[in-house]
């Protein structure tokens, strides 16, 4: 099988390495590689050899979390899947691969498209964002940072009962938002942005933010946006890959006289109704369920309600992976959405 390796910073390189499909575990699942998605954020940081990454392993290491693909095969204790079943799980890049059942894979429903289906990591992340920071309909919510990760959270807050703005840095960002389904989008350096803000909610404010940008302007930007006594959702990896900051990033009248929530988008979410029946009703696979269940397309229209393959810019075979991160690595403006296909590529 191909896997792609990197050995360290802006150095990888894709090998041929065995994978011994023939004595599979009793819970093992043997995954065909159909396409799989760049996350270009994160996967950008580790390539460029930003600072490491809490649990992520030394090089050399396998990249990319977002796979979609074909069962092949399965052990003798498999019985939520079978084969021929299409499955999206958080396997790395790599042609075919061997994953236990009780991790995060999940079965994908018919009719859903495959590069939607790929999104499914990323965007069950987008919507954990939501539940981990106890999001209730009707609140008026602000993403800042319109990557893919953040135009995720703009397209599921609509279908959550969320009022959307997105904030970004850029005019094609924005305007991507509006395609996602954003009530309204601004510059973050809009010098009228708060009182476009207070007319957007009504004078109600920014109840919460969900913060998907790493740099600290952008945390700046989302503790002057949020209400008094709001919260702030951060999946960020805040500061990474910056020099020491410049100014308090808790300084009194932002967090203290406010009244900020500020809730790491890591773990568990807290939920007030446990079942009985499940230790953790919204598990990583049960929310992956649901985040696909929103991408089967509507009986009479024919579109699904969350289309994350709209974003997609880029559609590479894997052996130009490489040329992909690369790009990344130099902060390619055109670059958003990237799908790399294993199948049919000599």
């Amino acid at each position: 099988m191909k896997i792609p390796i990197l050995h360290g910073p802006r150095d990888l390189r894709i090998e041929e390495q065995p994978l011994d499909t023939s004595n599979l575990q009793p819970h093992d699942v043997w995954v065909e590689t159909i396409i799989s998605a760049f996350k270009i954020g994160t996967d950008r940081g580790n390539y460029e050899g930003a600072e490491q990454v809490p649990g992520a392993p030394d090089y050399p290491r396998p990249v990319g979390d977002s796979s979609y693909g074909v069962v092949r095969g399965l052990g003798s204790a498999v019985t939520r899947l079978k084969v021929g079943d299409r499955v999206v799980s958080s396997n790395w890049h790599q042609s075919e691969y061997i994953f236990d059942e009780r991790g995060s894979i999940a079965r994908v429903p018919e009719g859903v498209d495959p590069e939607n289906a790929v999104y499914t990591q990323l965007y069950t992340l987008s919507g954990h964002c939501y539940r981990k920071a106890l999001f209730q309909p009707g609140e008026n919510v602000a993403v800042v940072g319109l990557g893919v990760l953040g135009l995720g959270a703009v397209a599921l807050g609509p279908l959550l009962g969320a009022r959307v703005v997105g904030l970004g840095n850029s005019p094609v960002r924005l305007e991507m938002a509006q395609k996602m389904g954003a009530h309204a989008t601004f510059l973050s350096s809009d010098p009228d942005l708060a009182a476009k803000l207070d007319d957007f909610t009504n004078g109600a404010g920014i109840d919460l933010v969900i913060l998907t940008a790493n740099p600290w302007p952008a945390f700046r930007t989302s503790m002057e946006v949020v209400r008094p006594d709001g919260r702030v959702s951060i999946v960020s990896l805040l500061g990474r890959g910056e020099p020491p900051l410049d100014f308090n990033p808790l300084p009194m009248e932002w967090f203290y006289s406010k009244g900020i929530s500020l809730i790491a988008v890591s773990g568990r979410s807290g939920y007030l109704y446990p079942s009985s029946r499940e230790a953790d009703r919204f598990s990583w696979n049960r929310a992956s369920e649901f985040t696909l269940s929103l991408m089967v397309p509507d009986k009479q229209t024919g579109k699904a309600p969350l289309r994350p393959k709209e974003l997609i810019t880029h559609r590479m075979p894997f052996t130009e992976m490489v040329q992909a991160y690369e790009m990344a690595y130099h902060r390619e403006k055109n670059m958003l959405g990237v799908i790399f296909q294993w199948q049919n590529v000599k």
